[in-house]
This record gives structure tokens, sequence and C-alpha cells, in this order.
């Protein structure tokens, strides 16, 4: 091979271990959560809790309602029956 042919093969190489390099240290640094990410973390963990009770309140509420409800129509139907006899 020629010289030209030489230092092009070296600079492809060069290039690779390079880039290899850059995206092996991008792979070892984003690995730990920052700060940041921890604290943000735990508000979406405390949010989540909170949307939980809250839906929790409301499953209950529903249920409560729902109860009223199919009481209030026994009783219709028990004022009913008492009025066709």
């Amino acid at each position: 091979m020629n010289r030209k042919t030489n230092a092009l093969l070296a600079a492809l190489i060069a290039g690779t271990f390079a880039s290899a390099s850059v995206a092996s240290f991008a792979q070892t640094t984003s690995d730990a959560p920052s700060a940041a990410d921890q604290k943000a973390a735990k508000e979406q963990s405390k949010a989540d809790k909170k949307g939980a009770v809250a839906q929790a309140k409301a499953d209950k509420k529903k249920t409560e309602a729902q109860s009223d409800a199919n009481e209030a129509a026994a009783d219709a139907k028990v004022k009913n029956a008492k009025k066709a006899d």
C-alpha cells in the first residue's frame, strides 16, 4: 500500500477508537442518577401516593352513593308492592 492509503487507514482507525471511547464515557457517566433525578423521583412518588389516596376516597364515595341508590330503589319496590295489595 502506498503512503496515502496507510495514512487514511490510520486516521479511520484512530477515529473509530476515539468515538468508541467517547461512547463508553457517555454510557458510564449516565448510569448514576443525579440529585435532581432523585428529587424528582421522590416528588413523583409523593404525587402518586396522593393520587392513589384521592382515587380511593372517590371510589368509596361512589360505592356509598350506589349503596344509597340501591337502598332507595329497594324501598320504592317495597312501597309499590304494598300499594298493589
